[in-house]
């Protein structure tokens, strides 16, 4: 009989054992396959945040903050002055509209309805309001109405009420990348051709395009202008998608204040080169002219908790490791134990300490195979729940230590809370088992078995035959 088949054969000599330690095997694998799963995806997650965010500056109007800022607004001049500083790969300049339904506004004074407002929010307040053919996509709903109690006008008489809705928020890029930097994710159609150029073209969020019953060729009007829909996209949010973007130039036109920028995103060569562009960019500038910051407030944050779960998860990847291998340790102890006549036997009639030996590893493989498999699938449906509860848990975390710590909005969770923007990052990671990672995971825990499948097996090995055969 062949060492494997013999190998094989021994596995399954007790039935009820071998299952009971091909489950313990199993959910040891398991537990290190998820660890590792969840590993690599924060790991990969972390990577992401650098390249695309961890690179991006924002300036902004000094003291434009909101609602309630203030400042002189930048300028095309400005713009490219920033594009000259060293380690600056790009400067995209972005101009904010906020966009009114036409129908939405009337009162006692006879203004026409749809006339534009006052502008506000945006960087210093610059935002312009025009009116739009547009529905917003929003209701106003508790939230909105609260916050915009005192823009809402009620009379008696001769007068009447104006109806609040939510304005739509349109913007200006000299680029196809959104105001955090990061590339529009377009879902349908194409982007806007010459973004240095005033177009009639425009990109739609996808729950605004849906409320409107609007496609890809469709037209509606921005103050009184007529807009067709070159593509529509997908920001991954609620409030992102309830918005429209011009190019640059239109937007300006339509604010009418040409050459003039709400704010500019800058993308860095490198991460290690991001404070020194920060430094030289706020000199240039100047501190009474611009604002510097990373364009993502919370990003370092963010990355401190991934950094956390990736430190926790690889941790328990090697305990897991571990116990499996420690498991294989003691059953091949046992099993070498109860065979010490076989092994004499075996070495009386001329077999080799390695022929001994490799049978040994070669039934704990088997066992690992086994439980490599009911761990395998183990993973591939607990490994999301795992990374998630980890990355909760130290959100959690971080949201506590800081909680109160200021921040408009205050508060875990707040829109302008300190933790709130981290935390949108950190549930954003996805957790998927994939075969490669799998793959991995299974090799690393074949070889800690063959070290503890070989061990006691060589042990035993190297004990003379008569030694053995007298002990029985």
């Amino acid at each position: 009989m062949s060492v494997l088949a013999r190998s094989v054969g021994n596995a399954f000599r007790n039935k009820i054992r071998t299952a009971a330690v091909v489950a313990v095997l199993a959910v040891a694998i398991g537990l290190a396959l998820s660890m590792l799963v969840a590993n690599q995806a924060v790991s990969a997650k972390v990577q992401e945040l650098n390249a695309s965010v961890g690179t991006v500056l924002t300036v902004n109007p000094a003291g434009g903050q909101g609602f309630e800022g203030g400042g002189e607004p930048l300028t095309a001049a400005e713009a490219a002055t920033a594009a000259a500083v060293s380690n600056v790969d790009s400067v995209v300049g972005t101009k904010a509209l906020r966009l009114r339904t036409e129908t939405t506004t009337s009162d006692t004074t006879g203004t026409a309805a749809g006339a534009a407002q006052p502008g506000g929010g945006g960087p210093g307040g610059q935002t312009a309001s025009v009116t739009t053919s547009l529905t917003a996509a929003i209701d106003a709903g508790t939230l909105g109405n609260r916050n915009n109690a005192g823009n809402t006008t009620t009379g008696t008489g001769t007068g009447q009420v104006r109806t609040f809705a939510l304005p739509i928020t349109a913007t200006g890029i000299g680029a196809e990348v959104d105001t955090a930097g990061k590339t529009l994710d377009i879902t349908s159609g194409t982007g806007l051709g010459n973004y240095a150029a005033a177009s009639t073209k425009a990109l739609v969020g996808t729950t605004l395009a849906e409320k409107n019953s609007l496609k890809v060729g469709s037209t509606f009007t921005i103050a009184a202008k007529a807009f067709t829909v070159a593509g529509i996209f997908d920001a991954g949010t609620t409030f992102g998608n309830n918005a429209v973007y011009l190019t640059l130039p239109e937007a300006q036109a339509l604010a009418e204040t040409p050459g003039e920028l709400s704010s500019m995103v800058v993308t860095v060569n490198s991460m290690a080169n991001v404070d020194a562009a920060k430094t030289a960019l706020q000199a240039v500038l100047g501190t009474g002219k611009a604002d510097v910051t990373q364009g993502q407030r919370n990003l370092a944050t963010a990355v401190s908790s991934l950094n956390s779960v990736m430190g926790i998860s690889l941790v328990a990847y090697i305990a897991a490791l571990a116990t499996a291998g420690l498991i294989i340790l003691l059953i091949m102890v046992m099993l070498v134990r109860e065979r010490r006549r076989e092994i004499g036997v075996l070495k009386a009639i001329g077999a080799r300490n390695r022929t001994i030996g490799l049978q040994f590893v070669l039934e704990a493989l088997v066992l690992v195979a086994l439980g490599s498999v009911v761990g395998a699938a183990i993973a591939w449906f607990a490994s999301g729940g795992i990374a998630s509860a980890l990355i909760s848990s130290n959100s959690t975390t971080g949201a506590t230590a800081q909680r109160g710590s200021g921040g408009f909005g205050g508060g875990f969770g707040g829109q302008g809370g300190p933790f709130g923007g981290a935390t949108q990052l950190l549930t954003s990671v996805t957790a998927s088992a994939s075969p490669g990672v799998i793959a991995a995971g299974i090799a690393a825990v074949f070889a800690v078995a063959v070290v503890g499948a070989l061990v006691p097996a060589l042990l035993t090995a190297r004990i003379r035959p008569i030694e053995v055969l007298r002990g029985e």
